[in-house]
């Protein structure tokens, strides 16, 4: 059995960040991100995968999970959440740098296939 307080880290974890990523080690003593044994997290998250709340994803010995729709609902009741607040993977990305300036025409570098010379 897995302690409550654990299982509430957890899901905490998930709802904040939308996804989550284990490494395939049964016998490791916690995961890196979260302080909870990480076969507690992967049965977690298994656990709410067999229930569609997760998606899950497996490549090079890790595995990902990430949050449904169904699954940001029952989270957000599982934690007393009110609707205004979302995982980081739905808000958006406020742009940090104007783009920069592209050159144009002629002072900018030469776009013809060859460099532009005629080579014979």
């Amino acid at each position: 059995l897995m302690p409550k307080k654990n299982r509430v880290t957890i899901f905490e974890y998930l709802f904040k960040e939308g996804v989550l990523v284990a490494k395939k080690d049964f016998g490791a003593p916690k995961h890196p991100d979260i302080d909870v044994p990480n076969l507690q997290v992967i049965k977690a998250l298994t656990s709410l995968k067999s229930q569609g709340y997760v998606r899950e994803q497996f490549a090079w010995r890790h595995f990902y999970w990430y949050l449904t729709n169904e699954g940001i609902e029952y989270l957000r009741n599982y934690l007393h959440l009110p609707a205004e607040i979302v995982p980081a993977t739905l808000k958006r990305q406020t742009r940090q740098e104007a783009p920069r300036p592209r050159p144009k025409g002629p002072d900018g570098p030469s776009r013809t296939p060859g460099g532009g010379a005629d080579r014979a």
